[in-house]
């Protein structure tokens, strides 16, 4: 296999996540199936294993064979399965009764992107995030890194239709706010007392059209007019912030 082309999957297609805290959160999280472990005798040896799981202790140069090239392993590797599927309906009627945000994310297939959005959903309590099943990146181990354990902790729902999935969020009664650089109204003037569904688009080409018709409100951040845009994690966060710190 060529340099810097390793797989973070397996043969069998099932995840590997690297990193202690990707691997310490999964093996936590009792919705998640952890196949087998990697892992140096030092690192193995700070965990709290299950008895029945396969363990194999490598060296860091063979555990560096199983990632992607300069992967930060830290001495730790695992298989895993994908989470069981979540329903928007069964996540929509867990938050009736509170005012936890939800994220909608249109067409973000970038891993890093995606796995930054959920650390700060889960930093701001968000209620979930929910994307498209066929324009979202499957669970890898560069997305479990770059959330940072927390794509154990916030719910993922995928979906098939968004703007048909945007109608059942209206119908749980969230105000949709869409972020786009266009919008008149900045985020301030538009949240008000509501529960809030921030809606977010692809970096560079942002909401689709039938996303944004799909909106009750759409809505900027006021940035510095020497920046064109944020990337979508950090507009996320501080949507997430704005949202949590309103009167």
């Amino acid at each position: 296999m060529r340099r810097g082309h390793r797989p973070s999957q397996s043969p069998s297609n099932r995840p590997r996540f690297w990193g202690r805290h990707a691997v310490i959160a999964a093996l936590a999280n009792p919705n998640r199936t952890v196949k087998r472990l990697w892992g140096t005798r030092e690192a193995v040896a700070a965990l709290d294993l299950p008895p029945v799981l396969p363990v194999t202790y490598a060296d860091v140069a063979d555990l560096g064979r199983l990632v992607p090239h300069d992967a930060p392993h830290q001495g730790l590797v695992i298989e895993v399965d994908p989470l069981p599927e979540i329903w928007l309906g069964d996540l929509l009627d867990q938050g009736r009764d509170d005012r936890r945000p939800l994220i909608v994310l249109d067409q973000v297939t970038d891993p890093h992107n995606v796995g930054a959005v959920l650390r700060s959903a889960a930093a701001f309590d968000a209620l979930g995030i929910v994307t498209q099943d066929r324009h979202a990146p499957p669970e890898s181990g560069a997305l479990a890194r770059a959330a940072s354990g927390t794509l154990e902790q916030v719910p993922w729902v995928r979906v098939v239709n968004l703007a048909r999935s945007l109608e059942e969020v209206a119908e749980a009664g969230f105000w949709r706010v869409g972020l786009t650089g266009h919008a008149k109204a900045t985020l301030g003037d538009v949240i008000g007392d509501a529960r809030i569904a921030i809606v977010l688009g692809a970096e560079g080409e942002g909401m689709r059209q039938n996303t944004e018709a799909h909106c009750d409100e759409l809505a900027k951040l006021p940035i510095s007019p020497r920046v064109e845009s944020l990337n979508i994690s950090n507009a996320a966060a501080i949507a997430l912030y704005a949202i949590a710190t309103r009167g």
